[in-house]
């Protein structure tokens, strides 16, 4: 960023005020002391005009010359006449000087009077215009040049020549000779007397250039300081190139009232009543016509200036009604007409063009042509119609759109013919954003009162927020202005029905009918309307179907809707935006769980006994089988309901699971069920549905109320084909004391699973708790316990071990393992990334105006907080220490491991990582001690050497496998071949290790573990509904747990893009809803032919549904209800209904688990819990997962009774903290997932340099399909996205042909990190389609942020000064956009618009359509001016490079934008085929295990 510059002065200025103050230098050292104060003082007298020009000039020549010696003063007279004429005519240094000068102040003449300070004579009246009347005159100074030969010496030549005579004088008087003396005392003295002229009008110069430039820094900050002038009535800035003036009429113009009396317009004869008999006023054309204010300024009638009284009159030439020609022919010339009352919108004639009128109090006026000159101003009054039916027209069948949505289809529409327009931009979007706005509070106005606005969709709410749009401003003065509203073309089909099994479709009707009476009434209550726009502040208007309803007008009152007219469009769009606005970087804070552990329970005065003797005796505690409370008999296994002291809550209910007497009376065992209101399902949930949770206690039997029903209820027989038929919702009857349950419920991470199995032990089984065995079980997990200790000779202190558990994994000597980034050190200390502020503290700020915005350090997308990879290291010993009693210390257990080195962590820094794999190490000699209890997980690392198969195919075996090549010395900074003991310590039967190594404690591997090969697991024949290109299929199939057959998209770009890389597939470009009532009546086939999946067929069902119809909405009710019930989330809960696959995945936007309080999310989950499914829930980011983007996306899971529910992966790669709040609160309790490393991962960040260093450059519009790489990869991620197979062809290589005004803005932002739309420069710059673009005006005080340090204005809006916006302040054509200070101040100074990618960081979530002032403004490339290219993109979601995409560039972006990024879904279904391989494994040992047992019930029957 360039440094704060003062004010210069023009270059010839300032080059002769440099040479001046030379001279002046030159004068000052050769004048005695007292006679420097006396000039001085003169100046200082001059400067407070005590004396004046002449005065000064020759009062300092007589100074001058009693210095220098001169005789009697004659010299010096005669020295002025040569002066003068030499300075007028000669072309010396003072003339030139002069003439700059007063060029200067000619400029600013009046200024120049007031900063100077002079009188009237002084201005130069006499001397600068006498001067400038002479400049063409010839002086008889001519001869002046002559007699100098051509040359007139320099001041310098001068002083040199008066100090040679002086020191001759004194010194060489003798040795010169008399006669040559005085000849040379004669010129000398001419000499001088010439030159003191120019020093004494020098001195007068410098006075004069010093008082200019004060003048222009007084008036550059004058002009900074003060608001431009504007015209009064139409509001424009006077000094704008931009105003034009009308050119007047010509002479057979007529006046209003003449002119409609005209033959040529009149329809009556001479004998007929004129214009003022008509009922309604006379209609005509007009043609030709120019619209002005009263100054004369051509103006725009249509911005408001109408409607605030502001008197505009046009000029034209008015033609007959019938008469439709716009040619001149025919007409009549009119002269100032109006003032226009009103103007109007007739519709589209023909579907495309509008017509517009005026109404005047004569007559109404139809327009047809402008003038030439009123044109420009025309065609944008014409463009901000057509483009209002667009915005329309598009939102109403696509509610759901996004802002970026918006612009693709702005920027591909074509105007129709006719128009002064040929294209349409995104600044044309936001030049007309009020009036877009309007037309769609307009159309909402007037639209039914159960449909969603318009106006509350995620495209209008950015398209309000990034142009400041404000809300019901002119609704009321609109109403009488836009007499006939604009017509636009309604789709009345509306969303197609959706097609729903009936279970689900139950199980909504069901809940609904409950809750929407409930918050109907609320709603009624609740406030309507902010209370402080003009929308609000008008009366009800006593007309619409909510105000005759209303009692003061004689309704009933029960409707509760709020007038028609005065739906409050500031709440609404609050309310929506509200809903669905969780930031990328909100931490929510955790609130109390609710646990049964702290509930308050109530005894009641009971009748115990029990029942038969006491079968086991254990300590003092007797127990027994039975029991009877209150003549109700109780036995050990029934289920009791336990009454809480508060009567709010309904009753606990608990498992008996023992019976005993002690010293604290009679006692049971209580093993808790948990109520599904207390589940994530929250109110959703079926009331007589509870689950099973490690929830347990000892409790008095003087609190059992009474006996309860509780049952089981497992999955039938038959259960995959039960899918889509009619159940009844209800399982048992609802008598108050019967319940079921099917699952068994984490209360933590909000998991339904099958009920884990436990088999007591015969003497156990009067006394057993499932609830206590597994939480003990897991407390003993997290104690680490050594096993099968090793003789040794050096055991005085430690004993040494073969292996360890923790965590239910073993650990052996030799096993290598994961450690936290702070569980050791290296011995090279690395260079600490340097948080280098992105703020330049030196800025000018009238250069870059916006800068000051940028008050935080924090850049959006770096990686500068981004935690270090786990370190790894290998185990030598596993130890406890002894006690002093010589028993070993078992409660803590340490290892020694050999620590291995990445490349980062080499004195080769960061950069080496760049070249190297992410999964590379070195070996090091260097140990460390450590605790097992901090061991994060074990992963195998290999001598690449060693291996069997190629280090890619070893790599892609999976997650946690690393090798190394070469060991790291650290002291002698070099990489060394690696030890023997390094590289014969093969992990399970891998490579060619031999021997076993000589360190301690090291144990021979066990043979038997190499020779077992997993199980195979066969692909599942999976169904990919709302598929998009594929991405949630592409990693599936790369993590070869499915195979897709078929696949559902509608969208036909994306559809074929899925064909082109899946040959194989079935794809299906039909409304999902229409093809599953195909499959549900028993159809085989579709309309095309193609065959359609059959109820069995698909074993894996995946999707993301779009939230279409209730994303907007804030809450459910009555009205929108309807809208949800037809959503297609509960279209694919059908699919998965009716088809029953094994695996089922849901995802979505992070927001889905937020929308309506987590409705949308509880209710999804109900339903497959009603459907028997086990599932769960949580949010994951892509970035943890290896691609170089930050993305948040919502999961569902779920499985099949019989498999395992998965769980989610644990994340790879670090990734930012702050893009890493993956919990979620629902009903006041936080839900985290089951990862267990946090933010920690096994590999380092993937960066944008990692992403796309190795992509040729291209410039923007960049659109060739196919290039060459240029050059082979960079990086590991650039190897894997490659592919092994040789590509030569770069496909999809292409960025977005951006208008000339954004490329001249992204031109100039900077390259540094961090660097956005508060960089850039408020200048003039020509684009590249030949205009200029203008600088921004500040011409309002900003209140909040006060003024620049060089004391300009920085508001932009009268908004800033705390005053409703007014939209005569709107700017166009300026490198800095308008809109983005105009609302900075409320939305975070738009942080990151026209923002650059950092090398070093990550991309923003990747959206349907880069634009640099989208939701993710961050779309630029980090060294090129453009925005980035459809395969940066689709390598920033994971593509493969060889992943084919179709379309234009815009279909191909929104492909990539809209897929779940492969790596993500990759690692999901890796962790589903572990599911698949541990229930495999079980089911063989199972059947080992039978066929063991018929075995030996055949040799001992």
């Amino acid at each position: 960023m360039p440094s704060r510059t003062s004010q210069s002065l023009p270059d010839d200025v300032r080059k002769r005020l440099d040479q001046v103050k030379e001279k002046l230098k030159l004068v000052q050292d050769f004048l005695h002391d007292d006679a420097q104060d006396q000039l001085t003082t003169l100046e200082e007298k001059m400067k407070k005009s005590e004396i004046s020009k002449e005065v000064y000039i020759s009062k300092v020549k007589a100074l001058l010359g009693k210095e220098l010696h001169l005789e009697n003063g004659s010299h010096v007279d005669g020295a002025e006449q040569n002066g003068k004429a030499n300075g007028f005519t000669n072309g010396s240094h003072k003339d030139k000087e002069d003439e700059d000068g007063d060029v200067a102040m000619d400029t600013q003449e009046e200024e120049a009077a007031a900063a100077v300070k002079s009188p009237p004579a002084s201005r130069g009246k006499g001397g600068r215009r006498s001067k400038g009347s002479t400049d063409t005159k010839k002086s008889p100074a001519s001869s002046r040049v002559t007699r100098n030969n051509g040359k007139q010496p320099t001041i310098l030549a001068m002083f040199s020549k008066v100090q040679k005579r002086k020191s001759d004088e004194l010194n060489e008087e003798a040795v010169n000779g008399t006669d040559e003396l005085k000849k040379e005392d004669d010129d000398d003295k001419d000499e001088v007397t010439f030159y003191l002229s120019d020093l004494c009008k020098y001195l007068y110069g410098v006075w004069k250039i010093n008082n200019i430039k004060h003048l222009l820094q007084s008036r550059e900050e004058k002009r900074l300081k003060t608001p431009p002038p504007k015209c009064p009535d139409c509001r424009q800035y006077l000094d704008d190139s931009d105003l034009k003036f009308f050119q007047g009429d010509p002479d057979n113009a007529l006046d209003e009232p003449e002119m409609l009396t005209d033959e040529r317009l009149s329809l009556f004869d001479s004998n007929e009543d004129g214009f003022e008999s008509y009922d309604n006023l006379p209609q005509h054309r007009i043609t030709n016509f120019s619209v002005y204010d009263k100054h004369g300024h051509l103006c725009p009638f249509d911005n408001g200036l109408i409607e605030k009284n502001v008197e505009l009159y046009f000029s034209c030439v008015v033609k007959p009604i019938y008469d439709d020609n716009p040619c001149l022919e025919g007409g009549v010339f009119a002269k100032k007409l109006g003032p226009i009352n009103a103007w109007w919108i007739t519709g589209f004639d023909g579907g495309e063009k509008a017509l517009i009128g005026f109404t005047t109090s004569f007559a109404d006026y139809i327009l047809m042509q402008p003038s030439e000159e009123y044109a420009p101003i025309f065609a944008l009054m014409q463009e901000k119609i057509y483009m209002s039916k667009i915005v329309v027209e598009f939102l109403q069948k696509n509610p759901d759109a996004s802002y970026e949505d918006l612009l693709n289809k702005i920027e591909t529409t074509v105007p129709p013919a006719g128009l002064n327009f040929n294209c349409f931009t995104e600044d044309t979007l936001l030049r007309h954003a009020q009036f877009v706005v309007e037309q769609v509070e307009s159309y909402d106005e007037a639209g039914d009162s159960d449909e969603q606005p318009i106006i509350v969709t995620p495209c209008m709410r950015d398209l309000i927020k990034l142009a400041g749009v404000t809300l019901g401003k002119r609704r009321a003065a609109r109403r009488q202005a836009i007499r006939h509203p604009t017509k636009i073309e309604k789709d009345s089909k509306g969303p197609t029905k959706a097609t729903t099994t009936q279970l689900v479709y139950q199980i909504f009707d069901a809940f609904f009918a409950d809750q929407i009476e409930q918050i109907d009434k609320e709603a009624g209550l609740k406030r309507q309307r902010c209370g402080v726009c003009e929308v609000c502040q008008s009366p009800d208007c006593g007309k619409c179907a909510a105000c005759k309803d209303m009692i003061k007008f004689g309704g009933s009152g029960r409707n509760k809707q709020a007038c028609k007219q005065r739906r409050c469009p500031n709440l609404a769009v609050k309310e929506a935006e509200d809903d669905e606005n969780i930031e990328e970087e909100d931490v929510q804070e955790e609130k109390p769980k609710k646990v049964l552990n702290a509930k308050r329970k109530k005894q009641t005065q009971s009748k115990l006994a029990w029942i038969g003797e006491s079968i086991q005796t254990v300590g003092r505690k007797q127990y027994y089988k039975k029991v009877s409370v209150n003549d109700e008999v109780l036995e050990v296994g029934d289920c009791v309901s336990v009454s809480s002291d508060d009567p709010s809550i309904p009753l606990y209910l608990a498992r008996i699971t023992s019976l005993w007497e002690d010293n604290n009376g009679k006692m049971f065992h209580a093993h808790w069920f948990l109520r599904g209101i207390h589940t994530v399902l929250g109110e959703s949930s079926d009331p007589l549905e509870i689950v099973i949770v490690d929830d347990c206690e000892d409790m008095l039997l003087t609190y059992v109320q009474g006996k309860v029903n509780i049952t089981y209820k497992p999955p039938s027989n038959n259960w995959c084909m039960e899918g889509g038929v009619d159940v009844d919702v209800k399982v048992i009857e609802d008598d108050g004391k019967s319940f079921f349950y099917q699952f068994w419920y984490d209360l933590d991470f909000a998991r339904f699973e099958t009920p884990p199995k436990t088999c007591p032990t015969e003497e156990c089984k009067f006394r057993f708790c499932g609830s206590c065995a597994r939480t003990k079980e897991r407390e003993d997990q997290e104690l680490p316990q050594p096993f099968e200790p090793l003789d040794n000779e050096d055991g005085d202190t430690k004993v040494f071990y073969t292996s360890a558990c923790f965590r239910g994994q073993q650990f052996r000597v030799g096993d290598s393992v994961y450690m936290p980034p702070g569980a050791f050190h290296f011995s090279v200390k690395p260079a600490s990334p340097v948080k280098r502020s992105h703020r330049k503290e030196d800025v000018d700020e009238d250069l870059y105006p916006e800068y000051y915005r940028k008050s935080s350090d924090y850049i959006k997308g770096s990686n500068l907080d981004a935690p270090q990879p786990f370190r790894i290291g290998r185990i030598k010993e596993i130890y406890c220490l002894r006690r002093s009693n010589g028993k070993p210390d078992t409660t803590e257990v340490k290892l020694r491991l050999y620590k291995f080195y990445r490349p980062e962590n080499t004195h080769k820094g960061v950069k080496a990582s760049y070249h190297t794999d992410v999964n590379q190490l070195y070996w090091s000699d260097e140990e460390v001690a450590v605790c097992l209890s901090d061991v994060l997980g074990c992963c195998q690392v290999e001598y690449a050497e060693d291996l069997n198969e190629s280090i890619q195919d070893y790599s892609s075996g999976g997650p946690d496998r690393f090798y190394f090549l070469e060991a790291y010395n650290a002291k002698s900074k070099s990489f060394e071949d690696p030890p023997n003991h390094a590289r014969s310590c093969v992990h399970k039967g891998k490579g060619k290790g031999k021997g076993k190594g000589k360190g301690k404690g090291k144990a021979v591997q066990e043979p038997q573990d190499s020779h077992i090969e997993p199980p195979k697991v066969s692909k599942y024949r999976t169904l990919d509904v709302f598929s998009g290109c594929g991405g949630l299929s592409e990693g599936f199939h790369q993590a070869g747990i499915s195979e897709t057959l078929w696949a559902i998209e509608m969208w036909e770009p994306a559809a074929q893009a899925f064909r082109l890389n899946n040959p194989g597939t079935t794809v299906f470009t039909e409304d999902c809803n229409v093809l599953l009532k195909l499959v549900m009546s028993g159809e085989k086939t579709n309309s095309l032919g193609q065959k359609l999946p059959q109820k069995g067929d698909v074993e894996m069902l995946c999707g993301g549904p779009p939230c279409q119809g209730f994303s907007g909405m804030n809450r459910f009710n009555s009205r929108t209800y309807s809208k949800f019930k037809n959503s297609l989330v509960v279209s694919y809960l059908s699919y998965c209904d009716y088809y029953r696959p094994k695996f089922f995945l849901l995802e979505n936007v992070r927001n889905f688990v937020s929308f309506k309080n987590s409705m949308v999310l509880k209710l999804t989950l109900r339903c497959l819990v009603r459907m028997g499914y086990q599932c769960t829930f949580g949010v994951l980011q892509a970035g943890q997962y290896g691609v170089a983007q930050t993305r948040r996306r919502a999961i569902v899971l779920a499985a099949a009774p019989g498999e395992k529910l998965p769980r989610f992966p644990e994340p790879l790669h670090v990734f930012a903290p702050r893009a890493c709040q993956l919990s979620v609160v629902v009903d006041e309790k936080k839900y985290v997932s089951n990862v267990t490393r946090g933010n920690g991962g096994i590999y380092r960040t993937i960066t944008v340099r990692d992403t796309m260093s190795d992509l040729p450059e291209i410039r923007n519009g960049a659109a060739a399909l196919e290039i060459s790489y240029n050059g082979e990869p960079q990086s590991w991620f650039q190897r894997q996205i490659r592919g092994t197979q040789y590509q030569p062809i770069l496909r999809d290589h292409i960025c977005k042909d951006m208008s000339a005004l954004v490329e001249a803005r992204m031109r100039h932002i900077p390259l540094a990190p961090g660097s956005d739309w508060r960089d850039l420069p408020n200048i003039e710059v020509r684009m590249k389609d030949g205009n200029m673009t203008k600088k921004l005006r500040y011409t309002h005080h900003d209140k909040k942020n006060g003024r620049s340090g060089t004391g300009a204005l920085r508001g932009v809006c009268t908004c800033a000064g705390g005053k409703p916006c007014d939209s005569a302040d709107r700017q166009f054509n300026t490198l800095i956009p308008w809109c983005l200070p105009h609302t900075g101040n409320r939305h975070n100074h738009w942080a990151g618009l026209y923002g650059r990618l950092e090398w070093d960081g990550f991309f923003s979530t990747t959206v349907t359509n880069p634009e640099p002032m989208g939701k993710q403004g961050r779309v630029l490339h980090p060294e090129q001016h453009r925005v980035v290219s459809v395969r940066e993109c689709a390598r920033s979601q994971g593509f493969p490079d060889t992943y084919r995409f179709f379309g234009n560039i815009l279909d191909k972006h929104r492909q990539v934008g809209n897929a779940v990024p492969p790596p993500l879904s990759r690692a999901i279904g890796l962790e589903l085929k572990k599911c698949v391989l541990e229930r495999m494994k079980e089911e063989q040992a199972a059947g080992a295990s039978s066929s063991l047992s018929v075995f030996l019930n055949e040799i001992y029957p």
